[in-house]
């Protein structure tokens, strides 16, 4: 099925950098749907020559956009946000075809990723300084907040217009300039954002995009990695790429945002509203077919209530109705690329190898195509499985029973992941101590929708550092200046 677009050059297939639409080096990347495999078009395989030449041009425009009134970036920065909901219906058909979600969540994302652009323009005129208290006559002392200077965005797959805007938007507030690398797999909705940002009045240089494969990604960062006119990285994605971006910056002491893998624990107590837990729970873990950082990854239910929540969870899952974006009635799409479907594969299999069994789901579904998967319910779920210690990223539900509240919360703990955990109790006292004891970044608390752009969002332990999202958001693009002037007596 061709892609249709109102505005057919939304469609981008080359580099954007100083302001001007490039080629690459003669390598090119095929971007595809992940429904049938069949190529969208074709993009730049960039190399170390383009990623130099995208970090000259913000090097060299930062001086003059750092010299921007806030109020003027914010005026650009909102004209960018208008431009996206305009054109909201072709950037949700560009995430859909290229990302696989349904048309509707890819609609539902582009409002997302705008709520981030309108919200970081509003900030950008709220870089408030400090007049401190001088210990001494004739002295006055200050501090001021700056941009860091040039930033380095890798963005991943799964969302690919909201984690564009939940970088660039406050990167561009704080008066930085941005060099981007988008994912292999879905370029196309970013170039588009990017060529919006440029219309709304983003100036030549400051917001600058590369494209690259898997293997020529490493050519690309490695030179903003070794480069110190590059002065903060922000990364979604892998701890271990996290890790290796955070060793490579020490040289340089970049400033990071690493926001990384999750294992995120779900914990019906026995007090707790069954129904509104298998909702949010539906909610949390099948948005964008369970291919989100947030979502539970280890379900835990007290055994009271196990069973009555096992089959009404089943009952729903079986329900989802399972299709291409195309397929206005689809409620989950494909995954991304058929080693994403060989992972749930895997770990579906070990589970049952181990002793757990599967309530519905447990199979691909090879007569929608090679990456489709079904939904997945298994009972009997235990640390000892592959589900549990590792990040699924698929529509799997795997449940464990538990006795007490104190066992509960060392499972859910028993992790070096700390980036998001549910829970589900109508004790006020148990919410607080719970609340409390949990290891992790972000906390859903009788609620399985929780990022927001007015919420800081990040993680603890080995799911990163930095938050995107809230004044804390903006603060991680700023450096503070101290001014102290003397003899003023």
């Amino acid at each position: 099925m061709p892609l249709t677009l109102t505005r057919a050059d939304l469609l981008r297939s080359a580099n954007f950098i100083a302001g001007q639409w490039t080629p690459g080096p003669g390598a090119l990347l095929a971007v595809t749907d992940p429904a049938t495999g069949a190529t969208i078009t074709e993009v730049p395989d960039s190399g170390t020559a383009e990623a130099l030449a995208a970090l000259d041009a913000a090097h060299a425009a930062f001086p003059a956009w750092k010299k921007v009134p806030a109020k003027q970036r914010a005026q650009i920065i909102k004209r960018w946000n208008d431009l996206v909901l305009a054109h909201q219906d072709d950037l949700g058909k560009l995430i859909s075809r290229e990302q696989g979600k349904p048309l509707a969540e890819g609609r539902g994302e582009v409002a997302y990723a705008a709520s981030y652009i309108a919200w970081f323009a509003e900030e950008a005129t709220r870089m408030n300084g400090e007049v401190i208290p001088a210990p001494v006559p004739g002295r006055r002392m200050f501090a001021l907040k700056e941009p860091v200077g040039v930033v380095a965005a890798i963005t991943p797959w799964n969302f690919p217009a909201a984690m564009i805007a939940r970088k660039i938007a406050p990167a561009l507030a704080a008066g930085c300039t941005v060099v981007c690398k988008p994912a292999e797999d879905t370029p196309l909705t970013s170039l588009a954002l990017v060529l919006l940002a440029h219309e709304a009045g983003v100036p030549d240089g400051v917001l600058n995009i590369v494209t690259a494969s898997r293997e020529k990604t490493p050519e690309v960062v490695d030179v903003w990695l070794d480069d110190a006119r590059v002065r903060k990285i922000t990364f979604t994605g892998s701890t271990p790429v996290g890790k290796h971006l955070a060793r490579r910056s020490a040289d340089t002491l970049k400033k990071l945002s690493l926001e990384l893998g999750g294992n995120a624990p779900f914990i019906v107590f026995e007090d707790a509203d069954v129904d509104a837990a298998v909702d949010g729970l539906m909610s949390a873990k099948f948005r964008n077919g369970g291919q989100t950082c947030v979502c539970p990854n280890r379900v835990f239910v007290h055994e009271r209530i196990h069973d009555v929540f096992a089959s009404k969870l089943a009952a729903r899952v079986a329900a989802l109705k399972v299709g291409p974006a195309s397929d206005p009635a689809s409620q989950i799409g494909p995954m991304i690329n058929d080693r994403a479907v060989q992972k749930i594969e895997r770990h579906v299999q070990d589970a049952v190898a181990r002793g757990a069994r599967v309530l519905t789901g447990g199979e691909r579904l090879p007569q929608l195509g090679p990456t489709y998967y079904a939904p997945t319910v298994l009972v009997g779920a235990d640390a000892s499985m592959a589900c549990a210690c590792e990040e699924t990223f698929g529509p799997v539900a795997p449940l464990t029973r538990f006795t007490t509240e104190a066992e509960v919360i060392a499972a859910a703990n028993d992790t070096p992941f700390g980036l998001a955990a549910y829970f589900y109790s109508n004790d006020v006292r148990r919410i607080w101590r719970v609340a409390d004891a949990l290891e992790t970044g972000i906390v859903g608390i009788n609620e399985g929708v929780i990022a927001a752009e007015a919420a800081p969002f990040g993680g603890v332990k080995e799911s990163g550092y930095g938050r995107e999202g809230s004044t804390h958001g903006l603060d991680d693009y700023l450096h503070t200046k101290y001014l102290c002037q003397g003899q003023l007596d």
